[in-house]
């Protein structure tokens, strides 16, 4: 197959005028018959690799996919963009179950979604079609060393026996080395080849944050996101649930979602998100695999998840769509104390607890956090990400010598008996009743950190815990003991350098420093409130319609014509006969509202220039067009930058300029005027404020 006939195909069936990495030698080497095994991250274009060659073979493609939501969500998008797929699941009754086992026999259909459990109801089929391809999505299933082993994966292993000359893809966006080589075994894959595509989601910022006060601080987040989607991820069932009534509360639409649920509640809170109802949903892990969704704007884990492997695949469930998307990571000693004991009890308990020890680890990193995530699936990058909490703020270190020999002491004082939270008491000089009730308040070191906050302590002992002087002894209540290096810093004279405690603060002004935001009136608001109205006509998901990136490009290119349509990724020729000639027309009608808005404000400023010229005063000029004075003087002011000759000097003098300009060098030339009112402690008025912008820019041109 020859490159130009396979860009002519992405093009017209899914709309992308080139491939994504590694994607297109996937394709040519399952299309030579070539078993293969596809590591991709979440957004990397796995679909695409099994997509585009079944509707170049002549038979069947099967696609094995372990949850009934994700098949739902393919099959739409395939069929928007005019491809005959279906699903077959317990879901469906007997008679739908036969009417498309007929489609597939009768060459009506390219693609079929399985799940593993389901694959015995082709089996009479089998021996009527041409199966010329098998694609097992979410492959590390099958593996025990994986993260999210499901036993039914493990029966996958003799459809390579069943159909030796048919072409396996296995596809996941996470598997470290030994969990591929396992896949592999599992499925019989005969002279595979391995692609991995690089883990790199540069689109996701990459944040960890200590877990005190969490719920304010998502409070905080959400409330400056009104109109993006977000998971937050929750260790507990009842963890779910309380945090979703929470956040009802104040008027942020949030569902819970877990196993726990009705089967009717979970499949109604999933639609609702999906189809941008529900902005944001409180969940297990559970959730989120079995979703398309492109347009998650952002993902936060209110616990520290159980691996590396896991963290990564649900932080990339935001972001599908490339555009900027954010990933918040809350960390708590409690949370490691529950997932040790739950690592534990379980399978493989002894790598488990290992790869939970490595997310720990990525947690209270002091480095690049997408450095170690990268490294962490063999991929070595020589540079920081710069998009990352400690990349955007280096930690500041300092002589913590004496700090550490305060806790160090404290800790001997107190036996090595007690968990951090006693020791941070003792050190503050706490008069709690188990203070007391132990006579602690006795030893010689109490009280001996009192001017430390409490926070700070409890943050320098987590430092001294990962600095490996003193450990946590999970399997006898949480104590603290020292370790051998601990006599290093206590009697050898050891220094000890701490990083400096970072509060956490949310800027209200970060909307403005955040790109692709939504606007109110913006042209990118106009299209995705069409696309809404559309997807709910068609009962499917909104972004099924077109992406939110496809969306930010015709915002930035404005395509008035098929031809210009056709040149945005995500836009076939199926979804340009749908939906091209509706988003057309909604553009060329934003534009011409523009341009009459702009005429409009031509025609005011006018107005008020035709008066002022004519002799009559500010106040009188407002008076007669029903307007506020400062509403008169910004008319003013942009006259005179738009170079009409103003005399200004009756609003303001000289030396109230060269302040503001002063003030403009001070505070870095903001955009607004609220922080140069802030700057002269409200003495100076917007109005002057505004006017000597102008006399400035003018004298700037």
């Amino acid at each position: 197959m020859t490159t130009e006939i396979l860009h002519a195909k992405l093009k017209e069936n899914f709309g992308f005028e080139k491939f994504r990495p590694n994607q297109e030698a996937i394709i040519n080497g399952i299309l030579s018959g070539q078993d293969t095994l596809a590591i991709m991250p979440t957004g990397g274009g796995k679909s695409i690799c099994f997509q585009l060659p079944a509707l170049i073979f002549e038979g069947i493609t099967i696609v094995i996919s372990p949850l009934i939501a994700l098949m739902k969500d393919q099959v739409d998008s395939l069929k928007a963009n005019g491809i005959q797929a279906c699903f077959i699941n317990s879901s469906q009754s007997e008679a739908e179950q036969q009417f498309y086992i007929e489609s597939l026999i009768s060459n009506q259909i390219k693609l079929v979604y399985v799940a593993p459990e389901s694959l015995s109801y082709l089996e009479n089929a089998f021996n009527q079609i041409t199966v010329s391809l098998i694609a097992i999505d979410e492959a590390h299933c099958i593996s025990a060393w994986g993260h999210d082993f499901r036993p039914a994966y493990t029966n996958l292993g003799y459809l390579k026996n069943r159909f030796p000359s048919t072409p396996i893809l296995a596809l996941t966006a996470t598997a470290d080395k030994a969990t591929r080589k396992d896949i592999s075994d599992q499925l019989n894959l005969s002279n595979h080849k391995t692609f991995v595509a690089s883990f790199d989601r540069e689109n996701l910022s990459l944040e960890v944050r200590p877990a005190l006060d969490r719920v304010k601080q998502i409070i905080d987040f959400i409330k400056v996101k009104p109109n993006e989607s977000g998971i937050i991820y929750c260790l507990s069932r009842k963890t779910t649930e309380e945090l979703a009534e929470k956040l009802q509360k104040i008027g942020i639409n949030a569902k819970a979602y877990h196993a726990g649920l009705e089967a009717k509640i979970r499949s109604k809170t999933q639609d609702e998100f999906i189809n941008d109802d529900c902005q944001v949903v409180c969940a297990t892990i559970a959730f989120g695999m079995g979703i398309d969704k492109s347009n998650v704007r952002w993902v936060i884990h209110y616990n520290l998840p159980k691996n590396i492997e896991g963290y990564y695949q649900e932080i990339g469930r935001a972001g599908r769509d490339g555009l900027p998307s954010e990933t918040i990571l809350f960390e708590s000693y409690g949370d490691v104390i529950q997932l040790q004991k739950f690592a534990s009890e379980g399978l493989n308990a002894e790598v488990q607890l290992a790869k939970l020890e490595r997310m720990k680890q990525y947690a209270d990193a002091f480095s690049c956090r997408r450095k170690i995530l990268l490294s962490y699936f063999g991929e070595l990058v020589p540079e920081n990400c710069g998009n990352c909490d400690i990349c955007k703020n280096p930690p500041a270190f300092f002589d913590g010598t004496i700090i550490a020999q305060k806790a160090l002491s404290a800790i001997i004082r107190l036996k090595e008996s007690e968990p951090l939270a006693v020791i941070v008491d003792f050190l503050r000089g706490s008069k709690n009743a188990y203070i007391f009730e132990k006579e602690y308040q006795n030893l010689k070191t109490y009280g001996v950190g009192l001017d430390i906050s409490w926070y700070d302590w409890n943050q320098y002992l987590i430092q001294l815990i990962n600095l490996g002087y003193c450990e946590i002894a999970f399997h006898q209540q949480n104590k603290i003991r020292l370790t051998s290096f601990a006599k290093k810093v206590l009697y050898e004279g050891e220094k000890v350098q701490l990083t400096t405690v970072q509060k956490i603060t949310i800027e209200k002004t970060e909307i403005k420093e955040q790109k692709n935001k939504t606007v109110a009136n913006s042209l990118f608001e106009t299209l995705r409130k069409l696309r809404y109205e559309i997807s709910k006509e068609e009962e499917v998901p909104a972004y099924v319609i077109f992406s939110d990136a496809a969306l930010r490009q015709m915002e930035n290119e404005r395509p008035m014509t098929d031809e210009e349509m056709l040149s945005i990724d995500g836009v076939g020729k199926a979804k340009l006969e749908k939906y091209g000639d509706a988003f057309i027309k909604s553009i060329i009608a934003f534009q011409k509202n523009k341009v009459i808005k702009t005429k409009k404000e031509a025609t005011t400023y006018k107005e008020t220039l035709v008066l002022y010229q004519s002799g009559i005063s500010v106040d009188e000029i407002a008076q007669q067009r029903k307007l506020g004075v400062g509403t008169i003087i910004s008319h003013l002011a942009k006259l005179y930058s738009d170079g009409v000759a103003i005399d200004l000097s009756p609003f303001i003098t000289k030396e109230e300029v060269i302040q503001i300009a002063e003030a403009k060098q001070k505070l870095e030339s903001p955009n607004a005027l609220k922080p140069y009112f802030d700057f002269f402690e409200e003495k100076m008025t917007y109005e002057k404020i505004r006017l000597a912008l102008a006399i400035l820019e003018k004298e700037n041109t």
